[in-house]
């Protein structure tokens, strides 16, 4: 038999519980292609319509009412209607899902104690115990499984996922191959290709073999450097964006010296952000100069002007360290996989202001990210920041009356108050403002230590010079572009 599909080679492949929470861009491709939430991520930013065709919110936004297209059906021919989105969005919000490393119940502390009804066949109400402006941050990751495959994923067994995407699920191959087809009763934009095929391929070289052999047509997370050579290629696309992700240091501002603001903004200073990015990932990144990247929504950066060491010493010497400054370091060996190397670089960097690091490196990276929740944390440790939200960010990670998961004792009472406007704040426009405020207030008085935001590369085959990744960083598979491919026997 032959099977004509495009091909698309990822470095992880797995068909998770859809209600779990992630930010790895590849397991999203995969729930994006068989899944919708009530809105999508729009190409361009924002949101666009998902199951619900249109959607409004109360002027303090704490009752929300989304209005379904008509004629949605699942992957198996059940219809969806009102009360199967709800049925998914009610076992999202349950504090035993919404897990990711470390922290359990991520949507529930935002939907846990909401009202989620079917008003009719067509109509859902949310109505929260607290305004969330943002609460579209929160819904994009609502999947909407049907309902007659609820009891089977209560098992665990998410294998066969059915949900209303673009793409149906046909056969799934011992977790090294997901075969999908056009869903054609999807409700958006017909996509381009008829078939497709996720393929795992740990290895960035290989992906890269793959693409430019012709056995794959679309390769995500490849080499920065090495994916250079596609531009000399007329037949493949490289396409280069910058991730959400935000590379970090999270300082422990509970106790000891990162307690104090002065010490805080001493290391923002020292960082050459610019010479880290060259050294450690090859120029694969861009400068982070605040809490969020520029892809978040109210964010506000400065062109990063390089250190000032010398305002870093004279903060250091006002914070009583003129002599010195020995901090401990939780470092993981990997996620991000430069974090060793660049630990040691930033370790020689502030030395110039009279810093020392004491590095303590952690094989476990789930225990790691346990450990941050647990708020073991010694003086600093290196992380990563996302999602593509600067609500969310700021709750569960800058605000010291929540505490979330990943909050080590930072407080701004200023930032919570203009976090506290911004979640009553239906209008676009002036909420942005408030999050360019508090986005200064965090440069003043940083939280973490900021770094870059990576720059990730996706292989297309073809010339498709006007293609580009979506904003949040994950690939649309139903907004590719037609790709040709080669049949082969299966």
């Amino acid at each position: 038999m032959m099977n004509s599909a495009v091909t698309i080679v990822q470095p992880r492949l797995r068909l998770e519980d859809p209600h779990d929470c992630t930010d790895a861009n590849d397991i999203l491709a995969v729930f994006d292609a068989i899944y919708d939430g009530l809105v999508r991520y729009g190409r361009d930013g924002g949101f666009v319509p998902g199951l619900a065709a249109e959607w409004r919110a109360d002027p303090e936004a704490r009752h929300w009412t989304f209005t379904l297209r008509d004629g949605l059906t699942f992957h198996d021919g059940s219809p969806c209607d009102a009360e199967a989105v709800c049925l998914s969005l009610r076992r999202m919000a349950r504090p035993d899902k919404g897990y990711t490393l470390g922290a359990p119940g991520v949507w529930n502390q935002y939907l846990g104690d909401a009202m989620i009804e079917a008003a009719d066949r067509l109509t859902l109400d949310i109505r929260l115990s607290r305004p969330i402006a943002d609460l579209l941050d929160i819904l994009v990751y609502g999947y909407v499984v049907a309902p007659s495959a609820l009891a089977r994923y209560e098992s665990g067994d998410t294998k066969m996922p059915v949900g209303t995407g673009p793409y149906r699920v046909t056969e799934v191959i011992d977790g090294q191959e997901i075969r999908l087809e056009r869903f054609e009763n999807w409700h958006g934009e017909r996509p381009a290709n008829a078939a497709i095929r996720f393929r795992l391929e740990p290895d960035a070289q290989k992906r890269l073999t793959l693409l430019q052999s012709g056995e794959a047509q679309v390769a995500n997370s490849l080499d920065f450097r090495a994916s250079k050579e596609l531009e000399a290629r007329g037949d493949c696309t490289r396409v280069v964006f910058l991730a959400p992700v935000s590379i970090i240091y999270l300082f422990n501002a509970a106790s000891g010296p990162l307690s104090d603001p002065r010490i805080r903004r001493a290391l923002n200073l020292a960082v050459d952000r610019k010479a880290l990015i060259e050294q450690i990932v090859h120029g694969a990144a861009r400068p982070l100069t605040g809490f969020v990247g520029p892809a978040h929504f109210g964010s506000d950066p400065t062109t990063d002007e390089g250190p000032d060491l010398d305002e870093a010493r004279r903060l250091l010497a006002e914070a009583g360290y003129s002599d010195g400054l020995v901090l401990e370091v939780d470092c993981p060996t990997r996620l991000p996989d430069e974090a060793q190397a660049l630990t040691k670089a930033v370790a020689d960097q502030v030395s110039a202001i009279g810093v020392s690091l004491n590095i303590h490196l952690h094989e476990d990276r789930e225990a790691y990210a346990h450990g941050v929740r647990l708020k073991k944390v010694r003086d600093m440790c290196v992380f990563d920041s996302s999602p593509l939200s600067t609500f969310r960010v700021l709750a569960e990670k800058i605000d010291a009356r929540v505490a979330g998961s990943w909050w080590l004792g930072y407080h701004n009472e200023a930032v919570e108050q203009l976090l506290d406007v911004a979640r009553q704040t239906s209008d676009d426009a002036a909420r942005e403002s408030i999050y360019r405020q508090a986005y200064r207030h965090l440069q003043d008085d940083p939280a973490w230590l900021y770094l870059y935001n990576p720059l990730r590369v996706t292989g297309l085959a073809g010339s498709h010079p006007d293609w580009r990744m979506r904003r949040d960083g994950v690939l649309d598979v139903a907004a590719l572009p037609a790709l040709a491919y080669a049949e082969r026997s299966i």
